[in-house]
């Protein structure tokens, strides 16, 4: 494993990492990112991982300047993937256009529901950093990756006598990144595809399978490794093969139909009984999780008085102090009552403003925990950009609007102006869930390359407050540029921004009674189920579990998502079990790591460029020079075979050189 190495005079542990220059590029970087995530979240539902690219770019530019390391590197990933995951904001925020009540995003207010929940989600995911990071098995696949991308471009490492160790582990990198987006390049232009589906009848209804063919997601599975991967196809079998079937029984009443009703169902009914299996296995985490937690607040406020007391504690045992975590806490609900109450003056329900304000606020206090949390262990499970995020917004979307129909149940409130204070309370915990979903990743980055916790938790910060001044334009310059599909006097061009349009019929369901509890009611009862197995498993053998949380998981993604990473974690499992053979098994098994790293390291910088591309085109992509088609989908099968094959023999090949 490469090691980092001071410059001549200055320890390990002195290395600077919150810099003024690490800062000022971490918001350049910030800028792009967040830009590119807005536009694509609202054009096709999906968000790329920032944090790899982010340290990319990072060494790239740093390495002109004296006297960095890898530990500032660290610090402008860390600013970079926080702004940029911020961003997965718009899952909700643009429901309030969409249903009618905001003509369009006022600066303050957006950039204040950004910067409120961005910041407690930083604060709520510090006293989980030992629970769920130093404390934990979870694999963290994308934190792992971008350790590893950060110590073999560490020019410390290169002086430290493992120079070849680390020349040949960036050539890894740099040959999967390669492969990787020339893969993704393929798929932009339409020469290959970049999934295949195929739908077909299952006794008296019909289903779809199919996979992505995905490189990053390879990647994937190969860090989260073949328990997790099992969990998931599980959840896939469940949904695919038992419930879609019956739940599609007697409706295909042609051939032509079979795709549509097919894609139907899965959207409005087996997603819903995921997100019920969901919501019963993120309780069950928590509870299986709090004693770790309270562990790791104790031994938070154990460093903090020892510190005090003159005692030396280890750099990489400093978080921000507990109470001063627990202070911001309470401090925040402050603003977030006068942003509530700002919102709800405007609105003809303004005369229950006080229970409405005091139901939303003790939400989102008591909740913030519980959604940081889940979010987290998703993350530490398959990484932050393949966590069902969306999944935490529908049970937070839900949890809230219940709460608001109680306490309004019997008065004259207008539904629609219920559905929007609904989301836009679900706004604020959302920002909870999107910035623990990626800090305690970045938390273990930092572990993995020595860095001060409470360093990487004041990036994190400055990280939130740069998106929450970047988000609010973007949104406005979409809505003008493009508007939403649904609302009126949308165009043809109009962004589909699915998640909000979901998280919109979700909150008016429940106030006009038209949501299926059943589907929901269904999901908890498997996921009890679930939870029974695993814990039968876990307590009468040593190697098995079944993760109920990544069985949801199966259940929820579509299943091109869910198909090919369980693929990744077979071959990873295979290519470590050959590693465990070679002469110097450890050193075989990081460049297995390193390969999976570049896949998806190149994906994600693809992802960024071509994200970049379309927007600057004004909504179509220039790349898409094919038909695509049936033969688009043979290329693609066949391309990605060939260049997992290879990229796989070839690091083989390189472990004994």
């Amino acid at each position: 494993m490469a090691t980092t190495t001071a410059p001549a005079g200055q320890s390990a542990k002195s290395l600077p990492e919150l810099t003024l220059r690490g800062i000022i590029i971490g918001g350049l970087i910030t800028l792009i990112f967040t830009a590119a995530n807005v536009y694509l979240g609202l054009k096709v539902g999906l968000t790329f991982a920032t944090s790899i690219p982010a340290a990319v770019i990072s060494m790239a530019v740093l390495r002109r300047f004296a006297g960095h390391n890898i530990k500032e590197n660290n610090i402008v990933q860390t600013i970079a993937s926080a702004a940029g995951t911020l961003s997965a904001i718009i899952f909700v925020i643009p429901g309030l256009v969409m249903v009618g009540y905001w003509q369009g995003f006022g600066f303050f207010e957006t950039a204040a529901v950004c910067a409120i929940g961005g910041v407690l989600g930083v604060m709520y995911s510090i006293p989980l950093r030992r629970a769920l990071v130093t404390g934990s098995d979870l694999p963290y696949p994308e934190g792992v990756a971008a350790a590893e991308v950060l110590r073999v471009g560490d020019a410390a490492a290169h002086k430290s006598g493992e120079q070849d160790e680390n020349a040949k582990g960036l050539r890894v990198i740099l040959v999967g990144s390669l492969i990787s987006a020339a893969m993704s390049l393929l798929a932009a232009t339409k020469a290959a595809a970049s999934s295949v589906m195929g739908y077909f009848k299952l006794g008296s209804g019909a289903t779809m399978l199919g996979s992505s063919l995905s490189m990053a997601l390879i990647g994937v599975g190969h860090l989260v490794g073949l328990s997790v991967g099992i969990a998931m196809l599980t959840g896939v079998f469940i949904s695919f093969i038992v419930l879609l079937p019956l739940r599609t029984s007697g409706q295909i009443t042609d051939a032509a139909a079979l795709s549509d009703v097919v894609s139907s169902v899965f959207a409005g009914e087996i997603r819903f009984i995921g997100v019920g299996t969901m919501a019963i296995a993120a309780v069950w985490t928590l509870v299986k999780i709090v004693g770790p937690i309270v562990k790791g607040i104790t031994a938070s406020l154990g460093a903090a008085k020892a510190r005090k007391g003159g005692e030396e504690v280890d750099v990489t045992e400093r978080d921000i102090p507990f109470p001063y975590v627990a202070g911001t806490i309470l401090f925040l609900m402050i603003p977030i009552g006068f942003l509530l109450w700002e919102f709800l003056s405007k609105t003809d329900i303004h005369e229950h403003a006080f229970i409405l304000i005091a139901v939303s606020v003790l939400f989102t206090l008591v909740l913030g925990l519980v959604i940081a949390s889940v979010c987290g262990y998703m993350a530490g499970l398959v990484g932050a950009s393949n966590s069902p995020i969306s999944s935490i917004g529908i049970i937070a979307v839900l949890s809230v609007a219940l709460l608001i129909a109680a306490v309004t149940a019997g008065t004259d409130a207008n539904p629609l102006s219920l559905v929007a204070y609904t989301l836009f309370t679900a706004a604020i915990v959302f920002g909870i869930a999107t910035i623990s979903n990626d800090n305690l990743q970045d938390l273990k980055t930092g572990q993995l390359v020595g860095a001060t916790p409470w360093k990487q938790q004041v990036a994190l910060i400055i990280g939130v407050l740069f998106g929450s001044v970047v988000i609010p334009p973007i949104l406005q310059v979409m809505l003008t540029g493009f508007g939403f599909q649904g609302m009126e006097g949308a165009g043809p061009d109009a962004l589909a921004a699915p998640q909000a349009a979901l998280m919109s019929s979700v909150a008016t369901g429940i106030f006009d009674n038209s949501l299926d509890w059943n589907l929901i009611f269904l999901g908890m009862g498997i996921g009890v189920v679930l939870i029974i197995v695993d814990e039968v498993l876990r307590k009468t053998t040593d190697k098995y579990s079944l993760s109920p949380l990544a069985v949801g998981m199966g259940m929820y993604l579509p299943v091109t998502l869910t198909v090919i990473i369980p693929i990744g974690a077979i071959i990873g499992t295979v290519y470590n079990r050959w590693a465990a053979k070679q002469s110097a098994p450890d050193a075989a098994k990081r460049l297995g790591t390193l390969v999976a790293t570049g896949l998806i390291v190149g994906e994600s910088l693809f992802g960024v460029v071509n994200a970049a591309i379309i927007a600057a085109s004004g909504g179509n992509s220039p790349l898409e020079i094919f038909a695509g088609g049936s033969f688009a989908n043979i290329i693609g099968v066949i391309a990605f075979i060939a260049g997992v094959a290879f990229i796989y023999r070839w690091t083989m090949s390189k472990v004994n050189q």
